[in-house]
């Protein structure tokens, strides 16, 4: 289960590493590399958004097995889920770039 507190701190630190480099770009991209699970929290009308920007795979198998696998996860705040979706296709790996 998702801890939305959780969350919301991880994303204001991602924010902070964000802000502190010289290259903001890299600094995303590089935190997302570095996670084996990425979500993008947003503000929606019930409370918070989700959308999973990198390990999907990775969830899919948990909820489908019903095991509790090991893996890092962290949050990304964006404003929207347009953005959400467009951070994905951004950062994802060239091959599949092209495939979108």
């Amino acid at each position: 289960m998702l801890d939305f507190d959780e969350l919301r701190e991880l994303a204001a630190d991602v924010r902070v590493f964000v802000e502190l480099a010289e290259d903001k770009a890299e600094a995303l991209r590089a935190i997302i590399a570095a996670y084996d699970v990425v979500l993008a929290i947003f503000p929606i009308d019930e409370g918070m958004g989700l959308h999973v920007i990198k390990g999907k795979q990775i969830l899919d198998t948990i909820a489908n097995s019903r095991t509790h696998a090991v893996y890092s996860h962290t949050a990304v705040a964006v404003p929207d889920l347009q953005h959400a979706q467009a951070l994905k296709i951004l950062t994802a790996p060239v091959e599949q770039r092209i495939a979108a």
